[in-house]
């Protein structure tokens, strides 16, 4: 059930008039629940038993490790969290790649190790609401959490559906004591939560849907095409995954205030950013700042020497490319951005004593670097295969291709016209304006808006592309 469907909008609207018609927070509760589980059945209904074993154990786990007992008596309860939500994704995600490839090497070096593969189907969801459930865990281990004693307020924050399937990936600290607070409608920002969900419509299906065809074209023969398409293409790819993806973070936010929670924010205009570092604070920020507290920090962060802080950032990006998929081309999307990063943290240590004259320029033309950076590294993170990967890579970086198809006209117009669009919601320049409009001014406009929307919405529907992962 994609939120760019009719019948999510049926849905929706049926669980927020009954939820708002409820005088009992605890039946609000158990209805959100409910059709939360309707919602992920929606995508396959076996996969259920994944999700409530893993609020099960995590339940358990989080009553133990509030009891008061030595910190070794605890560990083991820890130790269970970490192997059981781990353990689904090392089975339904990675098993088969590492099978895969064991036997690959080891057929390259001459030996055959015939073994089987699962050949499962990966659970949409699973690697966002698996790190969920461990940030519970471990945020109680640490003493920064107290445990939740209701199944029901727990399992509704496992299961909330606007943020289920693609995040952003909640965390328990933050979403927990929301369901301790009253919930009364009058709170409710309508205006901004339906403003939000249209423009995350307008981004998902408006621009990147309609991207789609135009980058599956170019990657499926980049040969055929001049080099300048290379550079096209890879900008519209890098144009569609951040509009499918904050796209469809705006539509769930969007969704779960209109029901009384909040959700984190999961993009903060990153194509604007100076460089990679700052790039990484502001793209997909519930995963970064999850791996920067989950594990970079774990690892020793910054403390210690200049090397060992880049040991822990390499880890850390590395495992971040990993968990976006199970392919060697998702490792090397994170070992190239680990390189880049550690190459920024280097520079800014030397910033201090370089020269102004020297730095000044590098600073305007930050952007300009990070963004070619990163649509060169999605050359890599998209799965085209391995020769495609490197014809598009040779065109990208050294103008080097046959081809003499373009896909530069439309990137001539179309590209100014998105960059414009987004550099007015950076900058915040309507914002004021229309919280100044009266009501129905608003509303009609929103009206008007969604109209158009569902003109320009691409005519076939386009699965998430962060469904995958």
């Amino acid at each position: 059930m994609l939120f760019t469907e009719f019948r999510y909008l049926a849905f929706f609207a049926l669980v927020f008039v009954v939820h708002w018609s409820l005088r009992s927070d605890t039946w609000r509760k158990r209805w959100l629940l409910l059709a939360s589980y309707a919602f992920y059945a929606a995508w396959d209904w076996r996969f259920l038993s994944l999700i409530m074993f893993s609020t099960t154990v995590d339940f358990i786990c989080g009553r133990m490790l509030g009891r008061e007992q030595p910190r070794w008596g605890r560990k083991p309860w820890l130790a269970i969290s970490c192997i059981a939500n781990l353990g689904l994704l090392a089975v339904f995600k990675y098993f088969d790649f590492f099978v895969e490839s064991g036997q690959a090497f080891f057929g390259w070096m001459g030996f055959d190790f015939p073994l089987s593969t699962l050949n499962v189907i990966l659970p949409v969801g699973i690697s966002f609401y698996t790190f969920q459930t461990l940030s519970y865990t471990i945020d109680i281990y640490r003493g920064v959490l107290k445990p939740v004693r209701s199944k029901l307020d727990f399992a509704l924050f496992v299961g909330f559906f606007p943020q289920l399937v693609a995040g952003p990936i909640v965390r328990a600290i933050d979403f927990l004591p929301q369901l301790d607070v009253r919930k009364v409608f009058a709170r409710v920002d309508v205006r901004a939560c339906l403003t939000l969900f249209l423009i995350g419509f307008i981004k998902k299906a408006c621009v990147s849907d309609n991207l789609a065809p135009i980058v599956d074209d170019y990657f499926a023969d980049p040969m055929a095409y001049d080099a300048i398409s290379a550079w096209a293409a890879a900008s519209f790819y890098a144009i569609q995954i951040y509009c499918d993806f904050s796209g469809y973070s705006d539509m769930a936010i969007a969704s779960a205030q209109l029901l009384g929670y909040q959700l984190c924010i999961n993009f903060a205009f990153p194509f604007f950013t100076t460089n990679l570092r700052a790039f990484w604070s502001r793209w997909h920020i519930s995963l970064s700042s999850w791996l920067r507290d989950y594990l970079y920090i774990p690892l020793g962060g910054n403390r210690g020497s200049v090397w060992f802080m880049y040991r822990n950032l390499f880890i850390t990006l590395v495992l971040c490319g990993l968990w976006h998929g199970a392919g060697w081309n998702y490792v090397l999307f994170g070992v190239i951005h680990a390189v880049g990063v550690i190459t920024v943290a280097g520079w800014m240590r030397r910033v201090p004593t370089a020269r102004p004259l020297l730095v000044r320029p590098l600073h305007w033309l930050g952007p300009y670097i990070t963004f070619w950076f990163f649509c060169g590294s999605l050359i890599v993170f998209r799965p085209s295969g391995t020769q495609a990967t490197l014809d598009v890579l040779g065109a990208y970086l050294w103008f080097d291709t046959p081809g003499t198809q373009s896909v530069a006209g439309t990137f001539v117009w179309l590209f100014p016209v998105l960059v414009a669009a987004h550099a007015v919601a950076w900058r915040g320049w309507l914002s004021r304006p229309w919280r100044a409009a009266p009501g129905w001014l608003c509303y009609l406009v929103l009206g008007i808006g969604f109209g158009l929307a569902m003109q320009w919405a691409a005519k076939d529907y386009v699965a998430f592309l962060y469904f995958q992962f």
